[in-house]
């Protein structure tokens, strides 16, 4: 019986934990998302520099007459017409945001809470669509209502999204049928 009793003494404890590791690999690893987020914002930033030549957005008129039809939903960002991968940050294009959408016979009014404002002249819209994705925003398919619109000596498209996805058919048409209307009187001119 004796040589069970020294075994059984003989054993050690558990390994205490080594909390100068654990920290060193806590703090590093903080650090390390850190530098992935500070590079992230710098690439946006970096993007907008490369976007400055874009102008500023224009504005509502003080009376764009009645409104044809509203919508409230959330935009989802704007980028270059045909790249849905290439997103436009220059402005606050790019911030998702809540939006108020107004469509009267002078253009698109972009009312965003917490973001840029902007105006799509009438003369501006050159199509609107249903999608299914726009940068970082990937819907099923006629999720995103599409508006593609001149400004600057480019073509952007910008993604809106209703609170009732039954409304982007009717926007659809209202907004082709005003860009058929200016095509048809800019012919008789």
């Amino acid at each position: 019986m004796t040589p069970v009793i020294l075994l059984a003494a003989e054993k050690e404890s558990a390994e205490v934990t080594d909390w100068a590791a654990r920290i060193g690999w806590v703090v590093g690893l903080a650090l390390f998302v850190a530098l992935v987020y500070w590079l992230m914002r710098e690439g946006w930033k970096w993007r907008g520099t490369l976007q400055s030549d874009l102008p500023d957005l224009p504005t509502a008129p003080e009376d764009p007459g009645p409104a044809k039809l509203t919508l409230s939903g959330r935009y989802h960002g704007s980028t270059t017409a045909g790249q849905w991968l290439d997103r436009i940050v220059a402005h606050g294009l790019g911030t998702r945001s809540r939006v108020e959408l107004t469509l009267t016979d002078a253009g698109l009014d972009v009312v965003r809470p917490g973001a840029a404002d902007f105006f799509v002249p009438r003369a501006a819209l050159r199509e609107a669509r249903l999608d299914k994705g726009i940068a970082g925003k990937v819907l099923t398919e006629g999720g995103l209502l599409v508006v593609t619109w001149a400004h600057g000596g480019r073509l952007l498209d910008s993604g809106f999204r209703s609170d009732r996805a039954a409304e982007h058919g009717a926007w659809v048409d209202a907004i082709n049928s005003m860009i058929e209307t200016n095509s048809t009187e800019g012919a008789e001119r």
